[in-house]
């Protein structure tokens, strides 16, 4: 399955429940909103994406307490909650996707080495995240991030 067929299902996985998407992207810099808005008719079910590259930005945007974020680290599993969950609260929307990574080439450590990302998924009001390592060069994981998110986003739209 491709992006576009991916998109279009999740398309129609949020219609049929009348439900809109927000996203709040880190190490992808918008590139999830980019896929869901290149379907024509995304206005139906995509609400608004928020772009929180910097610390700052995801605790002025998203109200990620900035403690969670020098406790446990940019990239970490309660830092993409509070994430998924601050755009749903910023937003109108009735389901989110969160991600926060190390894209490469820098930036990696032994602890979360290069291709590392945290997903967050708010649906049906219950957060679920979840860890995943991409290999690559930083267009082959972020590519691999967007499909991820897209695909567990579907997944879990798919169990209510």
């Amino acid at each position: 399955m491709n992006m576009n067929d991916i998109v279009q299902e999740l398309a129609a996985a949020l219609r049929g429940h009348r439900w809109q998407l927000c996203t709040a992207e880190s190490c992808t810099g918008g590139l999830i909103s980019g896929a869901c808005t290149d379907l024509a008719g995304s206005s139906d079910w995509f609400d608004r994406g928020f772009v929180t590259y910097s610390n700052a930005a995801k605790s002025e945007l998203l109200a990620v307490p900035m403690d969670l974020i020098v406790l446990h680290g940019a990239v970490s599993e309660p830092v993409v909650r509070a994430m998924a969950e601050g755009a749903l609260a910023r937003s109108n929307a009735q389901v989110s996707v969160a991600v926060t990574g190390v894209a490469g080439p820098g930036g990696g450590s032994a602890e979360k080495p290069v291709g590392t990302v945290w997903f967050g998924w708010c649906v049906n009001g219950k957060t679920i995240s979840e860890c995943a390592h991409f290999e690559g060069d930083r267009a082959r994981v972020r590519a691999a991030t967007v499909e991820h998110a897209l695909r567990g986003l579907l997944a879990r739209l798919s169990t209510v």
